[in-house]
């Protein structure tokens, strides 16, 4: 009798799913430790195992079965680790919240997740009395003592620690495509979007995401577990048989330290941790540490240089929540701004507003589709509409400018909805800000397009410095002109104590537009400098 068919780009359950997967570790290496804590505290294969299921027991008694939503509002550490690994035992679903969040965002996410059952640090759990709650009637309390929420069945810590039971399999199974969370976008344009992510698609977003690593690895968890740098970053070890070092997040003076203390030896630096790292005055910590690669996401610094200095090899990728990392290079690429080339198993285009494929070199919007089933987003959670735009002509649309290198490699240019145009030349915010934040008294900078008085768009830079340190715009002007098109110089210049943020620490930039060019702003033009177009001789 022939065996029957699988599709081989399906990996089996015990590969990819989180239940199955820990068990068969927990078996084949008990005593291998998989997470490291930041009170030192570790746990092996078999622990994390004998946790996990210890909590999903304690969820089950309180109603929790396969397919609930259940949100998670926990800082990183053991207790968001064991809460959403308990869940996934149980075949419901994980839906983490943004500590941030309270008001209308915290009112939206608890009434578009259906959820019923919130597990909460005592700190957050208050806020919830000051919104409309909608099916949420029940919490479960940990890190201190339970709060009063009126209409709100509170437990404390002893619930997600029975001392045994049994914990059932759900009914046929968790399959590779059963959805194993939803995680919400930053909102910057709109009410946060819940994206439905399945198991088989976290473990291609791990595992695409850090294909130079192995078992014996261990990669640093400093990116919070309600985005997905965090949760894939862990996916991605526990796919491996590999080992994590869960930190509550990011800090410059003490990430050496850290890094060598956990064991770490490879982290993902997004955002502007790199350029925080490379402003730091050299020293012996540059060398002595265990670093030996890092993630770089954007590419904002010279990975060649950042290499030297520290000692361990870049990477860059192209990632968002709805996807699995189409986009990846290879050991310390070269130049600023590249994402790499697609990987294997992804179809990318770069298109007009019709979905037509723009010239090489042309500017449009990244598209995305891979051949493995399930390996991406199967939709925003109750918001049919989204979905549809996002996924329209059977290609995900990523909302995100890019172009086609020479060689291949493809350019991050823009979000699409931040593009500059000025003086009939299109303008990317992301390179404009990339050079801003090379000046060494920058600490973060937004770009943003102003209206003009004649016609088109003004550049305007928002930015923060170090240390409090006192920048001239006019002498940041004086370095932006050698490194630039005249034309991308920004006009306006406001430097503030922060930028605008969402919860997500994204920039606001419409917030930055729509205040538009106040008081404190200063204007290069009046300040009588004034950049020209190069002529050439004849």
């Amino acid at each position: 009798m022939s065996k029957p068919w699988h599709d081989p780009r399906v990996p089996p359950a015990e590969q990819c799913v989180l239940r199955p997967l820990l068990e068969r570790h927990a078996a084949s290496m008990p005593d291998k430790v998989f997470a490291r804590f930041a009170d030192g505290t570790e746990w092996t294969y078999r622990e994390t195992l004998a946790i996990a299921r210890r909590t999903a027991i304690g969820l089950g008694a309180l109603g929790v079965a396969a397919g609930d939503k259940v949100l998670c509002w926990l800082p990183n550490g053991p207790d968001a680790i064991r809460v959403w690994f308990g869940l996934n035992c149980l075949g419901a679903v994980y839906v983490p919240i943004n500590l941030a969040y309270r008001g209308g965002l915290l009112a939206h996410v608890v009434e578009n997740s259906d959820a019923r059952l919130i597990v909460a640090h005592a700190d957050l759990l208050g806020r919830l009395a000051d919104i409309d709650r909608a099916a949420l009637d029940a919490a479960v309390v940990l890190h201190g003592a339970p709060v009063d929420v009126p209409g709100l069945a509170v437990h404390g810590p002893e619930a997600l620690a029975p001392a045994d039971g049994d914990l059932p399999l759900p009914v046929g199974g968790v399959a590779p495509w059963n959805m194993q969370s939803i995680i919400y976008t930053s909102g910057t344009t709109g009410p946060s979007k819940g994206v439905m992510s399945s198991y088989l698609q976290l473990y291609s977003m791990g595992t695409e995401s850090f294909p130079f690593l192995g078992a014996d690895d261990r990669l640093m968890v400093n990116l919070p577990l309600f985005h997905v740098g965090g949760t894939a970053a862990v996916y991605a070890m526990l796919a491996l048989g590999g080992s994590i070092a869960v930190v509550e997040a990011f800090d410059t003076a003490s990430f050496w330290r850290v890094v060598t203390e956990t064991g770490t030896t490879c982290c993902v630096l997004l955002g502007v941790m790199a350029t925080f790292l490379s402003k730091q005055p050299p020293g012996p910590q540059d060398r002595n540490h265990t670093l030996a690669s890092a993630v770089m996401v954007p590419l904002c610094e010279d990975a060649a240089a950042f290499s030297a200095r520290f000692g361990c090899d870049i990477y860059t990728v192209f990632n968002m929540t709805e996807v699995s990392t189409p986009l990846r290079s290879g050991r310390n690429p070269a130049p600023l701004g590249t994402c790499g080339r697609p990987r294997g198993g992804v179809e990318v285009r770069v298109v007009d507003e019709n979905d037509c494929e723009v010239a090489p070199g042309a500017v449009g919007e990244l598209i995305v589709r891979t051949d493995r089933p399930w390996a991406m987003n199967h939709g925003y959670y109750r918001n049919p509409e989204a979905t549809a735009r996002a996924w329209r002509n059977g290609w995900f649309h990523t909302g995100d400018a890019f172009r086609v290198g020479e060689d291949g490699q493809l350019f991050f240019v823009d979000r699409m909805k931040d593009a500059i145009r000025r003086r009939g030349e299109n303008i990317s915010s992301f390179e404009v800000e990339t050079e801003v934040c090379a000046h060494p008294l920058v600490k973060e900078a937004a770009v943003v397009a102003v209206a003009s008085e004649l016609a088109e768009d003004e550049v305007l830079v928002a930015l923060s410095v170090v240390d409090d340190a006192v920048l001239d715009p006019a002498e940041l002007i004086r370095f932006l002109v050698p490194r630039m098109a005249h034309f991308m110089v920004p006009r306006f210049v406001r430097i503030v104590p922060a930028l605008p943020k969402t919860p997500t620490q994204k920039v606001q930039k419409h917030l930055l537009r729509s205040e538009g060019i106040t008081a404190d702003t200063w204007d290069r033009d009046k300040a009588g400098i004034r950049l020209r177009r190069e002529r050439l001789s004849a």
